[in-house]
């Protein structure tokens, strides 16, 4: 006794890949090396622990390596920070 033929449909879709993008240039020139910039805490904590770039409010991106406290805060960031809900930034 012969088994029953089993036939195998398969479909094929195409697949949609997601690749994020992120840019990692670093501004080291400008006068955003004379301000305290505002990050989020957590991204301070990654940048310590891989070593990757943090971005401000105002859009600077650099890898925190000096005490902000000695420098008074960006312009920019403080603005907006300002016309944020409470609690968010």
């Amino acid at each position: 006794m012969r088994p029953p033929h089993f036939t195998a449909e398969v479909e094929i879709k195409p697949a949609i890949i997601v690749e994020e993008e992120t840019d990692l240039r670093i501004d080291e020139d400008g006068d955003h090396d004379r301000f305290a910039h505002y990050v989020r805490k957590s991204d301070i904590v990654r940048s310590n622990v891989d070593g990757v770039p943090v971005v401000a409010l105002c859009g600077k991106r650099w890898i925190p390596n000096r005490d902000p406290s000695r420098y008074p805060v960006c312009p920019t960031c403080k603005e907006i920070k300002a016309r944020l809900p409470k609690g968010v930034g």
